[in-house]
């Protein structure tokens, strides 16, 4: 589990094709001491498990599905990465409890800057649109933010980034059109599998259905 709050950004300097998917070496500044074979550690938001290590050098093995369903796959050689090492007990959760599930790759529609900070807009895609809501949290690429604004309308989304995030983080690297990889907050998800059970157990029994108003009305 990871928190969002990104500690090293990280550069591919290695990067193989196997019959797994891929396997990539990534150099890291300052993590490369605390980080140990069969590690988790959070790359640009996905989970991935160190297979082995080299000085500051550290491989993980990328498989397929996580080639699709994420931007690990589209990584070229001195690509900047955002990297984030699993929370241990004692840490504090300075961001929002993040996976390091991938749950879909979204585009980049705008890039604005409002004086010092920047307004980052994306695609909702259909797949993620039920889980934002306006200042709920999202992680972007591995970053935990909150989400600005919120346009059903348009199908967009938007992220306001502070100076020191956008600064030490690789969106400062990111174009419009790109591909960035979009985590949910989990506690959506286990809102929505409660609400569809709840939902079959009154349907049975007779009782009155749980819903979202419901849910609002009692401080949820």
């Amino acid at each position: 589990m990871f928190t969002g709050l990104v500690q090293d950004i990280g550069r591919v300097t290695f990067k193989n094709k196997n019959t797994e998917g891929v396997r990539l070496g990534i150099r890291t500044r300052s993590l490369a001491a605390n980080i140990n074979i069969d590690d988790s550690v959070s790359i640009n938001g996905v989970c991935q498990t160190v297979t082995s290590i080299e000085g500051d050098l550290f491989f993980v093995q990328v498989v397929h599905v996580s080639l699709e369903k994420t931007t690990l796959g589209s990584l070229k050689l001195n690509d900047e990465v955002n990297l984030e090492l699993a929370l241990r007990v004692s840490d504090r959760l300075g961001g929002h409890i993040v996976q390091g599930h991938v749950n879909k790759k979204t585009n980049i529609k705008k890039i604005e800057k409002y004086g010092k900070n920047y307004l980052l807009t994306m695609a909702l895609n259909p797949e993620i649109a039920p889980y934002l809501v306006q200042e709920g949290s999202v992680a972007v690429e591995g970053i935990s933010l909150t989400v600005a604004n919120l346009d059903d309308g348009s199908g967009t989304f938007a992220v306001s980034v502070i100076p020191h995030t956008w600064d030490n983080t690789i969106l400062r690297n990111r174009k419009l059109g790109q591909e960035v990889n979009i985590e949910v907050d989990i506690f959506a998800k286990y809102i929505e599998r409660l609400l569809v059970f709840k939902r079959k157990e009154n349907s049975t029994e007779g009782k009155l259905p749980l819903t979202m108003n419901w849910l609002k009305s009692k401080g949820f």
